[in-house]
């Protein structure tokens, strides 16, 4: 018996950076947000969309790592078991009813 991963990001390709590119396409999207956080945020940045979209870049870039080495992960556990199996076997082989 082999297993195999299920996990669904197998080979998912991974940017290596958080640099938006200036000549991408933008989208005019609504973003909700509360009137205390907006004007705070006015003391901090002249430009609420290029701030949130260098944000959201970052938080993209960080999930697709966790992701990639959650995949990892899974692959190195998947290659362990299977090492296991293949030089000990399976219990449940001795006990087969069939």
């Amino acid at each position: 018996m082999r297993i195999k991963c299920a996990y669904p990001f197998k080979g998912a390709s991974m940017p290596r950076s958080n640099v938006v590119k200036a000549t991408a396409r933008k989208r005019p999207v609504n973003l909700t947000l509360s009137e205390g956080l907006v004007a705070d945020l006015k003391n901090y940045t002249s430009n609420l969309s290029a701030t949130a979209e260098e944000l959201l870049t970052a938080y993209v870039v960080e999930q697709k790592l966790a992701r990639s080495n959650r995949q990892q992960q899974a692959d190195q556990t998947v290659a362990g078991w299977n090492a296991l199996h293949a030089e000990v076997g399976s219990f449940a082989d001795e006990h087969s009813t069939l």
